[in-house]
Protein backbone atom coordinates (compact mmCIF):
# COMPACT_ATOMS: atom_id res chain seq x y z
CA UNK A 1 0.00 0.00 0.00
CA UNK A 2 0.98 3.66 -0.39
CA UNK A 3 1.08 5.19 3.09
CA UNK A 4 0.31 8.86 3.62
CA UNK A 5 0.00 10.78 6.91
CA UNK A 6 -3.53 10.94 8.32
CA UNK A 7 -3.63 13.39 11.23
CA UNK A 8 -6.50 13.30 13.69
CA UNK A 9 -6.15 16.07 16.24
CA UNK A 10 -2.88 15.54 18.11
CA UNK A 11 -2.13 12.08 16.70
CA UNK A 12 -1.27 10.65 13.30
CA UNK A 13 -3.11 7.36 12.73
CA UNK A 14 -0.69 6.07 10.10
CA UNK A 15 3.04 5.35 10.22
CA UNK A 16 5.56 4.65 7.47
CA UNK A 17 7.94 1.72 8.05
CA UNK A 18 10.77 2.97 5.80
CA UNK A 19 10.36 6.48 7.18
CA UNK A 20 10.58 5.25 10.76
CA UNK A 21 13.69 3.27 9.85
CA UNK A 22 15.24 6.39 8.29
CA UNK A 23 14.48 8.36 11.45
CA UNK A 24 16.14 5.72 13.64
CA UNK A 25 19.15 5.71 11.31
CA UNK A 26 19.47 9.49 11.66
CA UNK A 27 19.77 8.99 15.42
CA UNK A 28 22.29 6.17 15.02
CA UNK A 29 24.40 8.33 12.70
CA UNK A 30 24.35 11.19 15.21
CA UNK A 31 25.55 8.96 18.06
CA UNK A 32 28.27 7.31 15.96
CA UNK A 33 29.75 10.58 14.66
CA UNK A 34 31.74 11.53 17.79
CA UNK A 35 34.13 9.30 19.69
CA UNK A 36 32.57 6.38 21.58
CA UNK A 37 31.29 7.08 25.11
CA UNK A 38 34.04 5.94 27.46
CA UNK A 39 33.14 3.69 30.39
CA UNK A 40 29.57 3.64 29.14
CA UNK A 41 26.86 1.10 29.97
CA UNK A 42 27.23 -2.43 28.63
CA UNK A 43 24.00 -4.23 29.61
CA UNK A 44 20.95 -2.00 29.51
CA UNK A 45 17.24 -2.41 30.21
CA UNK A 46 15.04 0.32 28.72
CA UNK A 47 11.43 0.37 29.93
CA UNK A 48 9.49 2.38 27.38
CA UNK A 49 12.01 1.82 24.58
CA UNK A 50 10.11 2.39 21.34
CA UNK A 51 9.77 6.16 20.92
CA UNK A 52 11.03 9.50 22.23
CA UNK A 53 13.54 9.66 25.04
CA UNK A 54 13.36 5.91 25.68
CA UNK A 55 14.30 5.04 22.11
CA UNK A 56 17.00 7.72 22.15
CA UNK A 57 18.42 6.13 25.31
CA UNK A 58 18.53 2.73 23.65
CA UNK A 59 20.25 4.15 20.56
CA UNK A 60 22.78 6.12 22.64
CA UNK A 61 23.64 3.10 24.78
CA UNK A 62 23.94 0.67 21.89
CA UNK A 63 25.70 2.78 19.29
CA UNK A 64 27.55 5.13 21.64
CA UNK A 65 28.78 2.47 24.04
CA UNK A 66 28.32 -0.89 22.26
CA UNK A 67 25.77 -1.91 24.89
CA UNK A 68 23.56 -4.97 24.78
CA UNK A 69 19.97 -3.76 25.21
CA UNK A 70 16.64 -5.23 26.21
CA UNK A 71 13.72 -2.98 25.33
CA UNK A 72 10.23 -3.20 26.84
CA UNK A 73 7.30 -1.41 25.20
CA UNK A 74 3.61 -1.75 24.32
CA UNK A 75 3.05 -1.21 20.60
CA UNK A 76 0.44 -2.37 18.12
CA UNK A 77 1.54 -4.34 15.05
CA UNK A 78 -0.17 -3.77 11.72
CA UNK A 79 -3.65 -5.08 11.00
CA UNK A 80 -5.58 -5.56 7.78
CA UNK A 81 -5.75 -2.14 6.12
CA UNK A 82 -4.00 -0.45 9.05
CA UNK A 83 -0.36 0.33 9.67
CA UNK A 84 1.46 -0.51 12.87
CA UNK A 85 2.29 2.17 15.40
CA UNK A 86 5.53 4.08 14.78
CA UNK A 87 7.07 2.50 17.88
CA UNK A 88 6.63 -0.93 16.30
CA UNK A 89 8.48 0.11 13.15
CA UNK A 90 11.11 2.01 15.20
CA UNK A 91 11.85 -1.09 17.24
CA UNK A 92 12.18 -3.29 14.15
CA UNK A 93 14.61 -0.80 12.61
CA UNK A 94 16.64 -0.47 15.81
CA UNK A 95 16.89 -4.22 16.30
CA UNK A 96 17.99 -4.85 12.72
CA UNK A 97 20.62 -2.10 12.89
CA UNK A 98 21.94 -3.24 16.28
CA UNK A 99 22.24 -6.86 15.21
CA UNK A 100 23.91 -5.86 11.95
CA UNK A 101 26.50 -4.09 14.13
CA UNK A 102 27.02 -7.26 16.17
CA UNK A 103 25.09 -6.02 19.20
CA UNK A 104 22.63 -7.94 21.35
CA UNK A 105 19.12 -6.48 20.97
CA UNK A 106 15.90 -8.12 22.05
CA UNK A 107 12.49 -6.69 22.88
CA UNK A 108 9.37 -7.56 24.84
CA UNK A 109 6.06 -6.14 23.62
CA UNK A 110 3.41 -5.95 26.32
CA UNK A 111 2.08 -4.05 29.32
CA UNK A 112 5.16 -2.99 31.28
CA UNK A 113 2.94 -2.26 34.30
CA UNK A 114 2.03 -5.96 34.58
CA UNK A 115 3.74 -8.58 36.71
CA UNK A 116 3.83 -10.92 33.71
CA UNK A 117 5.94 -8.61 31.55
CA UNK A 118 8.27 -7.89 34.46
CA UNK A 119 8.76 -11.62 34.92
CA UNK A 120 9.38 -12.12 31.18
CA UNK A 121 12.07 -9.44 31.34
CA UNK A 122 13.70 -11.02 34.39
CA UNK A 123 13.72 -14.43 32.70
CA UNK A 124 15.25 -13.07 29.50
CA UNK A 125 17.91 -11.10 31.36
CA UNK A 126 18.80 -14.11 33.46
CA UNK A 127 19.08 -16.32 30.38
CA UNK A 128 20.93 -13.89 28.09
CA UNK A 129 22.64 -10.98 29.81
CA UNK A 130 22.82 -11.43 33.54
CA UNK A 131 23.12 -8.29 35.62
CA UNK A 132 22.32 -4.92 34.03
CA UNK A 133 24.34 -1.79 34.72
CA UNK A 134 21.76 0.74 33.49
CA UNK A 135 17.97 0.82 33.77
CA UNK A 136 16.14 3.59 31.90
CA UNK A 137 12.53 4.18 32.90
CA UNK A 138 10.72 6.12 30.20
CA UNK A 139 7.11 4.94 30.16
CA UNK A 140 4.42 7.23 28.75
CA UNK A 141 0.94 5.77 28.95
CA UNK A 142 -2.57 7.18 29.33
CA UNK A 143 -3.66 4.36 31.62
CA UNK A 144 -2.41 1.68 33.97
CA UNK A 145 -3.99 -1.51 35.23
CA UNK A 146 -2.55 -1.92 38.71
CA UNK A 147 -0.87 -5.34 38.94
CA UNK A 148 -1.90 -5.90 42.57
CA UNK A 149 -5.40 -4.42 42.79
CA UNK A 150 -6.58 -4.79 39.19
CA UNK A 151 -7.86 -1.20 39.29
CA UNK A 152 -7.64 0.73 36.01
CA UNK A 153 -6.20 4.23 36.47
CA UNK A 154 -6.49 6.85 33.72
CA UNK A 155 -4.27 9.93 33.65
CA UNK A 156 -5.63 13.43 33.01
CA UNK A 157 -4.02 16.67 31.82
CA UNK A 158 -5.62 19.19 34.14
CA UNK A 159 -4.74 22.03 36.49
CA UNK A 160 -5.18 21.63 40.23
CA UNK A 161 -7.22 23.91 42.49
CA UNK A 162 -8.67 26.35 39.95
CA UNK A 163 -9.59 26.56 36.26
CA UNK A 164 -6.78 27.57 33.94
CA UNK A 165 -7.13 29.82 30.90
CA UNK A 166 -4.39 30.54 28.39
CA UNK A 167 -3.50 30.51 24.73
CA UNK A 168 -3.14 27.31 22.79
CA UNK A 169 -2.72 26.33 19.16
CA UNK A 170 -4.30 23.73 16.94
CA UNK A 171 -1.07 22.58 15.33
CA UNK A 172 -2.90 20.93 12.43
CA UNK A 173 -5.13 23.88 11.49
CA UNK A 174 -2.80 26.65 12.68
CA UNK A 175 -5.48 28.35 14.75
CA UNK A 176 -4.49 30.18 17.95
CA UNK A 177 -7.27 30.31 20.50
CA UNK A 178 -7.94 30.55 24.21
CA UNK A 179 -8.62 27.40 26.17
CA UNK A 180 -10.06 27.02 29.66
CA UNK A 181 -9.44 23.77 31.49
CA UNK A 182 -11.39 22.85 34.60
CA UNK A 183 -9.39 21.61 37.59
CA UNK A 184 -8.95 17.96 38.42
CA UNK A 185 -10.77 16.35 41.30
CA UNK A 186 -9.00 14.28 43.95
CA UNK A 187 -9.66 10.99 42.16
CA UNK A 188 -8.20 12.31 38.91
CA UNK A 189 -5.11 13.51 40.77
CA UNK A 190 -4.68 10.10 42.41
CA UNK A 191 -5.24 8.25 39.14
CA UNK A 192 -2.71 10.39 37.27
CA UNK A 193 -0.13 9.76 39.98
CA UNK A 194 -0.85 6.03 39.79
CA UNK A 195 -0.15 6.07 36.05
CA UNK A 196 2.67 8.60 35.75
CA UNK A 197 4.23 8.55 39.20
CA UNK A 198 7.04 6.41 40.54
CA UNK A 199 5.38 3.30 41.94
CA UNK A 200 5.93 1.18 38.83
CA UNK A 201 9.57 2.28 38.54
CA UNK A 202 10.05 1.14 42.14
CA UNK A 203 8.38 -2.19 41.35
CA UNK A 204 10.72 -2.78 38.42
CA UNK A 205 13.82 -1.94 40.42
CA UNK A 206 12.77 -4.05 43.42
CA UNK A 207 12.05 -6.99 41.11
CA UNK A 208 15.50 -6.65 39.53
CA UNK A 209 17.14 -6.39 42.95
CA UNK A 210 15.27 -9.42 44.31
CA UNK A 211 16.34 -11.40 41.23
CA UNK A 212 19.96 -10.29 41.75
CA UNK A 213 19.99 -8.77 38.27
CA UNK A 214 21.43 -5.36 39.18
CA UNK A 215 25.18 -5.08 38.69
CA UNK A 216 27.22 -3.45 41.47
CA UNK A 217 27.27 0.28 40.77
CA UNK A 218 24.24 0.08 38.47
CA UNK A 219 22.50 3.33 37.59
CA UNK A 220 18.85 4.08 36.87
CA UNK A 221 17.37 7.22 35.36
CA UNK A 222 13.83 8.40 34.71
CA UNK A 223 12.85 11.44 32.69
CA UNK A 224 10.81 14.48 33.69
CA UNK A 225 10.01 18.03 32.66
CA UNK A 226 9.52 21.28 34.55
CA UNK A 227 9.35 24.04 31.97
CA UNK A 228 8.67 27.77 32.30
CA UNK A 229 6.03 29.51 34.36
CA UNK A 230 3.73 29.95 31.35
CA UNK A 231 3.11 26.17 31.36
CA UNK A 232 3.16 25.53 35.11
CA UNK A 233 -0.60 25.52 35.72
CA UNK A 234 -1.11 22.71 33.22
CA UNK A 235 2.21 20.97 33.81
CA UNK A 236 4.41 21.56 36.88
CA UNK A 237 1.54 22.49 39.20
CA UNK A 238 -1.06 20.35 37.43
CA UNK A 239 -1.87 16.67 37.61
CA UNK A 240 1.23 15.73 35.61
CA UNK A 241 3.48 17.76 37.89
CA UNK A 242 2.09 16.09 41.01
CA UNK A 243 2.75 12.71 39.39
CA UNK A 244 6.30 13.81 38.61
CA UNK A 245 6.71 14.78 42.28
CA UNK A 246 5.92 11.16 43.08
CA UNK A 247 8.51 10.10 40.50
CA UNK A 248 11.08 12.15 42.44
CA UNK A 249 9.99 10.46 45.67
CA UNK A 250 10.57 7.10 44.00
CA UNK A 251 13.99 8.21 42.73
CA UNK A 252 15.18 8.78 46.30
CA UNK A 253 14.02 5.31 47.38
CA UNK A 254 15.60 3.64 44.34
CA UNK A 255 18.81 5.61 44.90
CA UNK A 256 19.03 4.16 48.40
CA UNK A 257 18.39 0.67 47.00
CA UNK A 258 21.18 1.05 44.43
CA UNK A 259 23.64 2.56 46.88
CA UNK A 260 23.08 -0.46 49.10
CA UNK A 261 23.60 -2.63 46.01
CA UNK A 262 27.23 -1.77 45.41
CA UNK A 263 27.27 2.02 45.25
CA UNK A 264 24.96 2.72 42.33
CA UNK A 265 22.65 5.69 41.90
CA UNK A 266 19.20 6.66 40.65
CA UNK A 267 18.05 10.11 39.64
CA UNK A 268 15.65 12.15 37.57
CA UNK A 269 16.88 13.87 34.42
CA UNK A 270 14.85 16.99 33.65
CA UNK A 271 14.80 17.22 29.88
CA UNK A 272 13.95 19.86 27.31
CA UNK A 273 10.47 20.47 25.86
CA UNK A 274 10.24 18.54 22.60
CA UNK A 275 7.67 17.44 20.07
CA UNK A 276 6.57 13.99 21.21
CA UNK A 277 3.34 12.05 21.01
CA UNK A 278 2.81 12.83 24.70
CA UNK A 279 3.58 16.58 24.58
CA UNK A 280 1.34 17.09 21.56
CA UNK A 281 -1.67 16.15 23.70
CA UNK A 282 -1.08 18.81 26.37
CA UNK A 283 -2.94 22.11 25.83
CA UNK A 284 -0.74 25.26 25.75
CA UNK A 285 2.50 23.25 25.48
CA UNK A 286 2.61 22.94 21.64
CA UNK A 287 2.40 26.74 21.32
CA UNK A 288 5.23 27.14 23.81
CA UNK A 289 7.33 24.56 21.95
CA UNK A 290 6.72 26.33 18.62
CA UNK A 291 7.99 29.61 20.11
CA UNK A 292 10.90 27.89 21.87
CA UNK A 293 12.06 26.13 18.72
CA UNK A 294 12.20 29.42 16.80
CA UNK A 295 14.30 31.08 19.49
CA UNK A 296 16.70 28.20 20.14
CA UNK A 297 17.24 27.49 16.45
CA UNK A 298 18.09 31.15 15.86
CA UNK A 299 20.67 30.94 18.68
CA UNK A 300 22.07 27.58 17.57
CA UNK A 301 21.14 25.79 20.81
CA UNK A 302 18.22 23.65 19.67
CA UNK A 303 18.37 19.94 20.53
CA UNK A 304 16.12 16.98 19.82
CA UNK A 305 15.70 13.73 21.73
CA UNK A 306 18.91 12.09 20.58
CA UNK A 307 21.03 15.22 21.18
CA UNK A 308 19.60 15.54 24.69
CA UNK A 309 20.23 11.93 25.68
CA UNK A 310 23.66 11.80 24.11
CA UNK A 311 24.58 14.91 26.11
CA UNK A 312 23.20 13.30 29.28
CA UNK A 313 25.26 10.16 28.77
CA UNK A 314 28.43 11.86 27.55
CA UNK A 315 28.61 14.79 30.01
CA UNK A 316 26.70 13.65 33.10
CA UNK A 317 26.82 9.87 33.44
CA UNK A 318 29.84 8.46 31.58
CA UNK A 319 33.12 9.60 29.95
CA UNK A 320 34.50 9.97 33.46
CA UNK A 321 31.82 12.52 34.37
CA UNK A 322 29.55 12.50 37.39
CA UNK A 323 26.04 13.98 37.48
CA UNK A 324 25.69 17.63 38.41
CA UNK A 325 22.58 17.85 40.56
CA UNK A 326 20.35 20.83 41.26
CA UNK A 327 19.06 21.70 44.74
CA UNK A 328 16.44 18.94 44.48
CA UNK A 329 18.86 16.24 43.35
CA UNK A 330 17.89 16.33 39.68
CA UNK A 331 20.14 16.49 36.61
CA UNK A 332 19.14 19.41 34.36
CA UNK A 333 19.66 18.93 30.65
CA UNK A 334 16.90 21.46 30.11
CA UNK A 335 19.55 24.01 31.06
CA UNK A 336 19.83 25.55 27.58
CA UNK A 337 16.04 25.88 27.32
CA UNK A 338 15.83 27.57 30.73
CA UNK A 339 18.56 30.15 30.14
CA UNK A 340 17.18 33.56 31.20
CA UNK A 341 17.65 35.11 27.76
CA UNK A 342 15.74 32.25 26.10
CA UNK A 343 12.81 32.50 28.49
CA UNK A 344 12.79 36.31 28.23
CA UNK A 345 12.41 35.97 24.47
CA UNK A 346 9.52 33.50 24.96
CA UNK A 347 7.76 35.94 27.28
CA UNK A 348 8.15 38.71 24.70
CA UNK A 349 6.65 36.67 21.86
CA UNK A 350 3.91 34.84 23.78
CA UNK A 351 1.34 37.67 24.20
CA UNK A 352 1.55 38.85 20.60
CA UNK A 353 1.04 35.48 18.84
CA UNK A 354 -2.17 35.26 16.82
CA UNK A 355 -3.49 32.97 14.12
CA UNK A 356 -2.50 35.57 11.54
CA UNK A 357 1.15 35.92 12.60
CA UNK A 358 1.71 32.34 13.85
CA UNK A 359 4.04 31.43 10.97
CA UNK A 360 6.21 34.52 11.53
CA UNK A 361 6.35 34.58 15.34
CA UNK A 362 6.84 30.85 15.90
CA UNK A 363 8.40 27.80 14.28
CA UNK A 364 5.05 26.11 13.71
CA UNK A 365 6.41 24.73 10.43
CA UNK A 366 9.27 23.08 12.30
CA UNK A 367 6.83 21.75 14.88
CA UNK A 368 4.75 20.13 12.16
CA UNK A 369 7.82 18.62 10.51
CA UNK A 370 9.01 17.12 13.79
CA UNK A 371 5.52 15.84 14.56
CA UNK A 372 5.27 14.02 11.23
CA UNK A 373 8.79 12.61 11.63
CA UNK A 374 7.56 10.83 14.76
CA UNK A 375 5.41 8.76 12.41
CA UNK A 376 8.04 8.29 9.72
CA UNK A 377 7.00 11.05 7.32
CA UNK A 378 9.15 13.77 5.77
CA UNK A 379 12.45 11.87 5.93
CA UNK A 380 15.02 12.45 3.19
CA UNK A 381 15.62 9.55 0.84
CA UNK A 382 12.24 7.87 1.38
CA UNK A 383 9.94 7.50 -1.62
CA UNK A 384 6.52 8.19 -0.15
CA UNK A 385 4.85 7.61 -3.53
CA UNK A 386 6.02 4.00 -3.67
CA UNK A 387 4.10 0.96 -2.52
CA UNK A 388 5.38 -0.45 0.77
CA UNK A 389 4.57 -3.45 2.93
CA UNK A 390 3.03 -2.33 6.25
CA UNK A 391 3.09 -5.81 7.81
CA UNK A 392 6.45 -6.20 9.51
CA UNK A 393 7.53 -8.72 12.15
CA UNK A 394 9.61 -7.74 15.16
CA UNK A 395 12.90 -9.68 14.95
Amino acid sequence: MIIKPKVRGFVCVTAHPEGCAAHVQEWIDYVQAPAPIKNGPKRVLVIGASTGYGLASRVAAAFGSQAATLGVFFERPSEEGRTATPGWYNSIAFTQAARAAGLYAKSINGDAFSDDIKQQALNLLRADLGQVDLVVYSLASPRRTHPKTGAVHKSTLKPVGAPYTNKTVDTDKGVVSTVTIEPANEQEIADTTAVMGGEDWEMWMQALADARLLAPGAQSVAYSYIGPEVTWAIYKNGTIGLAKNDLERAAKNIDSLLKFNGGGRAFISVNKALVTQASSAIPVVPLYISILYKIMKERGTHEGCIEQIYRLFATQMYNGATPKFDESGRVRIDDWEMRPEIQAAVRTIWPRVTTENLADETDIAGYRREFLKLFGFGLAGVNYEAETEPHRTLP
